[in-house]
């Protein structure tokens, strides 16, 4: 019996496992960075241990460390979650080596499928059906070059040991190989530690679907259904989905018979995902890896079946037999899971950073947040910008897009950017609705301006509500001349006014009271009265026209957060009274976009560059961005250097 386990990770998968434990009466032990010390998992554990500074090598990496708090607490074994340890094969095997039980699969299974060459090789013996390409120990470019001619293009170049779309890239054709080998060995290397590359023929209408699968110690194995995980950016999973809407009984079950094939080949015996690349073209299906641990997506099948797979993990790792057979796995209903980021979908998904100022989370039946976040958390530059897992569960797809729709027009998430109207936007497509997509949809069909710029109606409502917000505020603080009307002045004729920055765009605002809650208030040519209603902390109500509108409102300095169901998120500027000096912008200087780390330096003092040649690459929550020249030129000067880490808006380097 496992009484004690330790948690390796943080954030919501964290918080995840440690709600199990306390379900099976076990106890929880976290552990945490500097950047975690005021993290919701540190607080959920029984106990929770500091363990190192922000960088993951000095705290959830370190196996040394994470091996000695395991033992000095006592803990029987450790959950690795997902990312960091949970598919380190070196790890599992020291877990064993010091008695301590390691919630995962065996280390030879996690060996296995570590190398997606080796994996290909193992699938292909048993009868796995394999996606035709290159894998092999021959590595040189030249070797490359030859053997991705011989599969054809558009091929897909692979990390062997890579994930999350890190070291993978897309080719169309033979002029851009050496390029791109060249980046992909590179971003392998520096992710995985490992520059091996294989090839495959690139499906150009697929979807992405996997099986979940458990195997226990004693030789079975079943599958757990099937999650569709086809709308993607960057390869890296934005909505998944259970049951998938283009599979038939038939393809199911013959899928789901080559993932337990998969998982007896392995003689595995921990939860895993054997994903598929489907070809909507013909029905085919082809073997992608097989992910050694929990899913982030794990909820949705969770929420379709009633198993708590989490329990059936540690079960299976005391040793116990799989407590089901395949036949009494059912599906019931439908689940959605949508990723919350902090991202600009508005600048190509950057990384965002910043204070989430407000949370709120609407009151939905079948509604299922996984989040690791509250009023007044930081989403920093050092760890994944996710911020929650949305989790819908209904009884069939379209009245759980209803409710994931009505979920994200109601969360409240100020504070910084994100990709919530962007998540909004996709449930309100027909394609979405109708399950007709392919992983190229978001590529193929993003368009910012559709749900991005907001109408004057719109950003008319966030301007009445801000002046009104910052009205009561001072209103609360008169302590001289009460009786007197807000705002008032010796010419009637001269109402107060606000300037507010969309962008590069003035709004300006201009009101005047008319009573002890009503304001006659202009915006261009509009008119309108306006009744002040309440304000509750961060909401605000007030009436246009009969029409109540309740408002949500962050403030950080003269940066304003709005959120209502009709507005959406929008962020803009209290534009200041007296002008501010402007810091001057260096003419061809080239800025960090956000927080980041310098990874490679491309070019160097006096070197010509040309429009579109790279010039640095930087990292940023484990996303890769690479800075491109805008013009022709000559580089002048080189600020940074490789390693070092720099705020948003450094001065990186200046092109003539």
């Amino acid at each position: 019996m496992i009484n004690t386990i330790l948690i390796t990770n943080r954030g919501e998968i964290a918080s995840r496992v440690i709600r199990t434990c306390r379900k099976m009466g076990i106890k929880s032990i976290a552990v945490f960075s500097d950047a975690d010390s005021e993290g919701l998992f540190v607080n959920e554990a029984d106990i929770a241990v500091h363990i190192g500074d922000n960088a993951p090598s000095a705290s959830y990496l370190d196996q040394d460390k994470i091996i000695r708090v395991a033992k000095e607490q006592g803990a029987d074994a450790i959950h690795p979650g997902y990312g960091f340890l949970s598919e380190n094969t070196a790890f599992a095997k020291k877990c064993k080596d010091e008695g301590i039980i390691f919630i995962g699969p065996n280390a030879a299974a996690i060996e296995a499928m570590g190398s997606k060459s080796r994996a290909k090789s193992i699938m292909r013996e048993h009868e796995v059906p394999v996606i035709p390409g290159y894998q092999g120990d021959d590595q040189s470019v030249e070797r490359l070059v030859k053997e991705a001619k011989n599969v054809g293009f558009p091929l897909l170049l692979k990390a062997t040991a890579g994930g999350g779309g890190k070291g993978m890239r897309i080719v169309h054709d033979a002029s851009q190989l050496e390029t791109k080998i060249a980046a992909a060995k590179r971003e392998g290397k520096s992710s995985f530690g490992d520059d091996e590359l294989i090839i495959e023929r690139y499906i150009a209408k697929g979807r992405h679907i996997e099986f979940q699968i458990f195997g226990d110690q004693h030789g079975n194995a079943i599958h757990v259904l099937e999650r569709e995980c086809t709308i993607q950016r960057r390869y890296q999973k934005v909505l998944e989905e259970s049951p998938s809407p283009v599979l038939n009984e038939e393809l199911r079950t013959t899928m789901g018979e080559a993932a337990v094939k998969a998982a007896k080949a392995l003689n595995y015996d921990n939860a895993g995902t054997v994903e598929f690349i489907f070809d909507d073209t013909t029905n085919d299906f082809f073997f992608l890896e097989v992910n050694t641990r929990l899913q982030v997506e794990h909820p949705v099948t969770e929420e379709v079946t009633g198993i708590d797979l989490v329990a059936l993990q540690i079960e299976i790792a005391e040793g116990k037999p799989l407590p089901i057979t395949q036949a009494e796995v059912i599906s019931n209903g439908y689940a959605i899971e949508a990723r919350l980021y902090a991202e600009d979908p508005k600048n190509d998904f950057l990384p965002a950073t910043g204070t989430v100022q407000l949370w709120e989370v609407p009151q939905v039946k079948g509604l299922r947040m996984e989040t690791a976040v509250k009023s007044g958390s930081e989403i920093s530059i050092h760890y994944d910008p996710m911020i929650a897992k949305v989790i819908i569960w209904d009884k069939n797809r379209s009245s759980a897009h209803r409710k994931m729709a009505y979920t994200l027009r109601n969360l409240k998430c100020l504070g910084l950017t994100t990709n919530q109207d962007f998540l909004l936007h996709l449930f309100e497509q027909t394609a979405i609705q109708q399950g007709d997509y392919d992983t190229h949809y978001i590529a193929n069909h993003f368009d910012a301006s559709a749900f991005a710029n907001k109408s004057e109606h719109q950003k008319g409502l966030a301007a009445i509500a801000t002046t009104l917000y910052y009205w009561n505020q001072r209103n609360q603080k008169r302590s001289l001349l009460k009786g007197m009307p807000s705002g008032w002045r010796s010419n009637p004729y001269s109402p107060q006014q606000e300037t507010y920055l969309f962008e590069e765009e003035e709004l300006k605002l201009a009101y005047t009271a008319k009573g002890e809650n009503q304001f006659d208030i202009q915006i261009g040519e509009n008119e309108k009265l306006v009744e002040f209603v309440t304000v509750d902390g961060p909401h605000i109500s007030f009436r246009i026209n009969e029409v109540q509108h309740q408002v949500s409102i962050a403030a950080k300095g003269n940066k304003i957060f709005i959120h209502s169901p009709e507005i959406g998120n929008i962020s803009f500027d209290k534009k200041e009274r007296f002008p501010l000096k402007v810091v001057e912008k260096v003419e061809g200087g080239y800025e960090a976009p956000m927080p980041s780390q310098i990874i490679k330096i491309m070019v160097e003092a006096n070197q010509e560059v040309k429009a579109g040649d790279p010039l640095m690459i930087i990292s940023s929550m484990k996303m890769e961005n690479t800075i491109s020249a805008d013009k022709d030129g000559v580089v002048s000067e080189v600020y940074a250097t490789e390693g070092q880490s720099v705020e948003a808006g450094f001065l990186l380097l200046k092109v003539d």
